[in-house]
């Protein structure tokens, strides 16, 4: 199951390309991060905001919850059973791009168990998809917080602060963002999206010789990983030193 989530997020946050979030931050693209409300929602509208947009619940939200819980305990052997099928049916709706879909199946397995780090992890992928990036980090820490030697994890929550820097170009995003990564080093010196990421917050310092080092670290772990239009954007600035890219 790890190892689908994992190859499934290297799809879907593919934040080592540069040139995606360059062009964002030319657009002057900003992303509504704001999920608050001033009406009350219908069941419909709280079914698609990350964890039922964390408000208090209405009567008819709590007797909903009530019917399906006790469904589920029908259902399943346990709610944690549930919580992991409706979790997994989360990233398959994600996979396919249905992200409302998705967005209520992750809800629905967090309902079921509060600690199930997938409901974050993939309403934090659902957040990023749809450029809510302040929702996407507040998801994938509270993911984090449960499980913080999680390198994948933290690698995407790396992935959405240097999204965020792009955009914004707050210095505390870069600087969390290579905390986190430093951090996921320590933990897993052979996942090559860390050097990835590495590479482009180098970039974005203007350290060019060190962006180099850690895309090369990272090119050794997973060719495959590796976005040649950051390549040639890095290649601009400074010419490759190990003469690997001509």
């Amino acid at each position: 199951m790890k190892v689908y989530i994992g190859i499934l997020l290297a799809c879907l946050l593919p934040l080592g390309v540069v040139a995606q979030t360059v062009q964002l931050a030319r657009n002057g693209h900003t992303p509504d991060t704001n999920v608050s409300q001033t009406r009350s929602l219908t069941l419909a509208e709280r079914h698609v905001l990350p964890l039922f947009g964390e408000m208090g619940k209405t009567s008819a939200q709590i007797d909903e919850e009530i019917r399906f819980l006790s469904e589920c305990d029908k259902m399943f052997a346990s709610r944690d059973e549930a919580s992991t099928f409706f979790a997994t049916r989360g990233w398959e709706y994600l996979q396919e791009g249905q992200l409302d879909t998705a967005t209520y199946r992750f809800n629905l397995a967090y309902l079921l168990n509060d600690k199930n780090i997938d409901a974050y992890w993939g309403l934090g992928v659902v957040c990023y998809q749809k450029d809510k990036l302040v929702d996407a980090e507040r998801m994938l820490r509270r993911g984090v917080d449960l499980s913080p030697d999680n390198v994948a994890l933290l690698v995407d929550l790396s992935t959405v602060e240097l999204k965020h820097y792009a955009l914004v170009s707050e210095v505390e995003d870069l600087n969390e963002a290579d905390r986190v990564l430093k951090h996921a080093a320590v933990l897993d010196s052979t996942y090559a999206q860390t050097y990835y990421n590495l590479a482009l917050i180098e970039y974005y310092r203007g350290n060019f010789d060190k962006s180099w080092e850690h895309l090369h670290n990272g090119r050794k772990l997973n060719f495959s990983l590796i976005n040649l239009q950051f390549v040639d954007l890095l290649r601009e600035k400074l010419p490759d030193p190990q003469g690997f890219f001509k």
